[in-house]
Protein backbone atom coordinates (compact mmCIF):
# COMPACT_ATOMS: atom_id res chain seq x y z
CA UNK A 1 0.00 0.00 0.00
CA UNK A 2 1.38 3.81 -0.75
CA UNK A 3 2.42 5.57 1.97
CA UNK A 4 0.33 8.72 2.47
CA UNK A 5 2.08 11.76 1.66
CA UNK A 6 2.07 14.32 4.99
CA UNK A 7 -0.23 17.21 2.91
CA UNK A 8 -3.19 14.39 1.97
CA UNK A 9 -3.05 13.22 5.64
CA UNK A 10 -3.19 16.48 6.88
CA UNK A 11 -6.11 17.99 4.30
CA UNK A 12 -7.95 14.25 5.32
CA UNK A 13 -7.74 15.53 9.36
CA UNK A 14 -8.86 18.78 8.18
CA UNK A 15 -11.77 17.42 6.21
CA UNK A 16 -12.88 15.05 8.89
CA UNK A 17 -12.94 17.90 11.38
CA UNK A 18 -15.14 20.24 8.94
CA UNK A 19 -17.06 17.94 6.38
CA UNK A 20 -18.28 14.77 8.53
CA UNK A 21 -20.13 16.10 11.40
CA UNK A 22 -22.01 17.94 8.22
CA UNK A 23 -22.79 14.34 6.56
CA UNK A 24 -20.33 14.10 4.16
CA UNK A 25 -18.52 10.97 3.23
CA UNK A 26 -15.31 10.38 1.90
CA UNK A 27 -14.66 8.50 -1.25
CA UNK A 28 -12.63 5.80 -0.11
CA UNK A 29 -9.03 7.11 0.62
CA UNK A 30 -9.25 9.96 -1.67
CA UNK A 31 -9.67 13.84 -1.63
CA UNK A 32 -12.84 13.30 -2.73
CA UNK A 33 -16.09 13.91 -0.31
CA UNK A 34 -19.51 13.54 -1.25
CA UNK A 35 -22.30 15.33 0.11
CA UNK A 36 -25.78 13.21 -1.12
CA UNK A 37 -29.04 14.64 -1.73
CA UNK A 38 -30.77 11.61 -3.22
CA UNK A 39 -31.23 12.81 -6.66
CA UNK A 40 -28.30 15.52 -6.84
CA UNK A 41 -24.65 15.41 -5.14
CA UNK A 42 -22.13 17.68 -3.84
CA UNK A 43 -18.71 16.77 -5.10
CA UNK A 44 -15.93 18.32 -3.05
CA UNK A 45 -12.36 17.68 -4.39
CA UNK A 46 -9.35 18.58 -2.78
CA UNK A 47 -7.42 18.26 -5.87
CA UNK A 48 -3.28 17.47 -6.21
CA UNK A 49 -1.23 19.38 -8.13
CA UNK A 50 0.09 17.60 -10.47
CA UNK A 51 4.49 17.61 -9.78
CA UNK A 52 3.98 18.48 -6.31
CA UNK A 53 2.16 17.85 -2.56
CA UNK A 54 -0.67 20.40 -1.53
CA UNK A 55 -3.83 21.18 -2.53
CA UNK A 56 -6.56 23.17 -4.53
CA UNK A 57 -10.26 23.24 -3.84
CA UNK A 58 -13.73 22.60 -6.30
CA UNK A 59 -17.02 22.05 -5.38
CA UNK A 60 -19.79 20.91 -7.19
CA UNK A 61 -22.69 19.83 -8.10
CA UNK A 62 -23.54 16.83 -10.06
CA UNK A 63 -27.31 16.08 -11.43
CA UNK A 64 -27.87 11.85 -11.00
CA UNK A 65 -30.50 11.93 -13.76
CA UNK A 66 -27.29 11.79 -16.07
CA UNK A 67 -26.74 8.70 -15.19
CA UNK A 68 -22.84 8.63 -15.88
CA UNK A 69 -20.67 6.31 -14.11
CA UNK A 70 -18.18 8.38 -13.10
CA UNK A 71 -18.48 11.99 -10.90
CA UNK A 72 -18.89 15.36 -12.56
CA UNK A 73 -18.66 19.23 -11.84
CA UNK A 74 -21.86 19.96 -13.43
CA UNK A 75 -22.28 23.06 -11.26
CA UNK A 76 -19.00 23.77 -10.30
CA UNK A 77 -16.39 26.23 -8.98
CA UNK A 78 -13.15 26.05 -8.28
CA UNK A 79 -12.96 27.99 -4.84
CA UNK A 80 -8.88 27.51 -4.73
CA UNK A 81 -6.00 26.84 -7.26
CA UNK A 82 -3.35 24.70 -5.18
CA UNK A 83 -2.05 26.03 -2.35
CA UNK A 84 2.04 24.29 -1.69
CA UNK A 85 3.45 21.69 1.10
CA UNK A 86 6.04 23.75 2.72
CA UNK A 87 6.09 21.95 5.94
CA UNK A 88 3.55 20.58 8.38
CA UNK A 89 2.81 23.86 10.51
CA UNK A 90 2.09 25.83 7.24
CA UNK A 91 0.25 23.22 5.58
CA UNK A 92 -2.12 22.27 8.55
CA UNK A 93 -3.51 26.00 8.41
CA UNK A 94 -3.93 25.89 4.64
CA UNK A 95 -5.91 22.71 4.96
CA UNK A 96 -8.22 24.11 7.72
CA UNK A 97 -9.04 27.25 5.69
CA UNK A 98 -9.88 24.74 2.54
CA UNK A 99 -11.92 22.80 4.95
CA UNK A 100 -13.66 25.73 6.35
CA UNK A 101 -14.07 27.01 2.77
CA UNK A 102 -15.29 23.65 1.33
CA UNK A 103 -17.79 24.27 4.59
CA UNK A 104 -19.38 27.14 3.22
CA UNK A 105 -19.70 26.35 -0.43
CA UNK A 106 -21.33 23.07 0.55
CA UNK A 107 -23.94 24.92 2.70
CA UNK A 108 -24.46 27.52 -0.08
CA UNK A 109 -24.77 24.51 -2.49
CA UNK A 110 -27.63 23.11 -0.28
CA UNK A 111 -29.54 26.81 0.69
CA UNK A 112 -29.09 27.27 -3.66
CA UNK A 113 -30.27 23.44 -4.34
CA UNK A 114 -33.03 23.17 -1.61
CA UNK A 115 -35.09 21.66 -3.67
CA UNK A 116 -35.82 20.79 -7.38
CA UNK A 117 -37.80 24.19 -7.65
CA UNK A 118 -34.37 25.68 -6.60
CA UNK A 119 -32.30 23.82 -8.68
CA UNK A 120 -34.49 24.38 -11.69
CA UNK A 121 -34.44 28.09 -11.41
CA UNK A 122 -30.89 28.13 -11.37
CA UNK A 123 -30.37 26.16 -14.04
CA UNK A 124 -32.65 27.45 -16.65
CA UNK A 125 -31.52 30.91 -15.49
CA UNK A 126 -27.96 29.93 -16.96
CA UNK A 127 -27.75 30.76 -20.41
CA UNK A 128 -27.03 28.15 -23.40
CA UNK A 129 -23.28 28.21 -24.29
CA UNK A 130 -21.92 26.46 -27.76
CA UNK A 131 -20.69 23.32 -26.48
CA UNK A 132 -22.01 23.14 -22.77
CA UNK A 133 -24.27 20.18 -23.86
CA UNK A 134 -24.74 19.21 -20.98
CA UNK A 135 -25.83 22.41 -19.01
CA UNK A 136 -28.71 22.55 -21.43
CA UNK A 137 -30.24 18.79 -21.01
CA UNK A 138 -29.82 19.78 -17.30
CA UNK A 139 -31.69 22.65 -17.35
CA UNK A 140 -34.52 20.78 -19.32
CA UNK A 141 -34.31 17.70 -17.80
CA UNK A 142 -35.08 19.94 -14.38
CA UNK A 143 -37.78 22.22 -16.41
CA UNK A 144 -39.80 19.14 -17.61
CA UNK A 145 -39.61 17.67 -13.86
CA UNK A 146 -41.30 20.94 -12.61
CA UNK A 147 -43.87 21.57 -14.74
CA UNK A 148 -42.40 23.50 -17.79
CA UNK A 149 -42.38 21.79 -20.76
CA UNK A 150 -41.87 24.57 -23.04
CA UNK A 151 -38.87 26.03 -21.47
CA UNK A 152 -37.49 21.67 -21.31
CA UNK A 153 -38.59 21.40 -25.24
CA UNK A 154 -36.52 24.59 -25.53
CA UNK A 155 -33.30 23.74 -23.94
CA UNK A 156 -33.59 20.23 -25.33
CA UNK A 157 -33.72 21.09 -28.94
CA UNK A 158 -30.62 22.63 -28.51
CA UNK A 159 -29.02 19.62 -28.02
CA UNK A 160 -30.32 18.20 -31.35
CA UNK A 161 -28.67 21.19 -33.36
CA UNK A 162 -25.16 19.71 -32.12
CA UNK A 163 -23.24 17.97 -34.97
CA UNK A 164 -23.01 14.23 -33.67
CA UNK A 165 -19.31 13.84 -34.42
CA UNK A 166 -19.07 11.56 -31.38
CA UNK A 167 -21.61 8.83 -29.61
CA UNK A 168 -21.72 10.25 -26.83
CA UNK A 169 -23.22 13.55 -28.12
CA UNK A 170 -25.41 11.04 -30.61
CA UNK A 171 -26.78 9.08 -27.04
CA UNK A 172 -27.55 12.19 -25.73
CA UNK A 173 -29.16 13.59 -28.63
CA UNK A 174 -31.76 10.19 -28.24
CA UNK A 175 -31.85 10.53 -24.51
CA UNK A 176 -33.16 14.31 -25.06
CA UNK A 177 -35.83 13.46 -27.46
CA UNK A 178 -37.25 11.15 -25.12
CA UNK A 179 -37.71 13.82 -22.48
CA UNK A 180 -39.20 15.93 -24.86
CA UNK A 181 -41.63 13.36 -25.73
CA UNK A 182 -42.50 13.02 -22.25
CA UNK A 183 -42.13 16.67 -21.10
CA UNK A 184 -46.23 16.39 -20.13
CA UNK A 185 -46.89 13.30 -18.67
CA UNK A 186 -45.56 14.21 -15.46
CA UNK A 187 -45.88 10.35 -14.35
CA UNK A 188 -43.88 8.83 -17.03
CA UNK A 189 -41.49 11.46 -16.89
CA UNK A 190 -40.81 11.14 -12.93
CA UNK A 191 -40.03 7.40 -13.65
CA UNK A 192 -37.88 7.82 -15.93
CA UNK A 193 -35.71 10.36 -13.63
CA UNK A 194 -36.03 7.50 -10.64
CA UNK A 195 -34.59 4.84 -12.59
CA UNK A 196 -31.90 6.75 -14.29
CA UNK A 197 -31.14 8.12 -10.97
CA UNK A 198 -31.43 4.89 -9.70
CA UNK A 199 -28.88 3.28 -12.00
CA UNK A 200 -26.26 6.41 -11.46
CA UNK A 201 -26.41 5.91 -7.37
CA UNK A 202 -25.48 1.83 -8.03
CA UNK A 203 -22.69 2.84 -10.49
CA UNK A 204 -20.81 5.48 -8.26
CA UNK A 205 -21.16 3.12 -5.36
CA UNK A 206 -24.22 5.00 -3.52
CA UNK A 207 -26.37 3.54 -1.21
CA UNK A 208 -29.44 2.40 -2.58
CA UNK A 209 -32.61 4.46 -2.09
CA UNK A 210 -35.88 3.33 -2.53
CA UNK A 211 -37.53 6.74 -4.32
CA UNK A 212 -34.64 8.71 -4.44
CA UNK A 213 -36.57 11.38 -6.04
CA UNK A 214 -39.04 12.22 -3.62
CA UNK A 215 -35.99 14.03 -1.98
CA UNK A 216 -36.82 16.77 -4.42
Amino acid sequence: MAAISPASRLITAAARERLRPLGLRQQGRSRIWIDDHGWWITVVEFSSPRWSQGSGLTVGAMWLWQDLAHLAFDFHEQVRTAEDFRNERQFTSAAATLAQEAEQRIEDFRTRFADLNSAATTLIERPSRTGYLWEDFNAGIAAALTGQPGIARHRLARIQREDPIADWITELQQTARTVSELAEDTTALQDWAQARITSCREKLSLPPLPNPLSTA
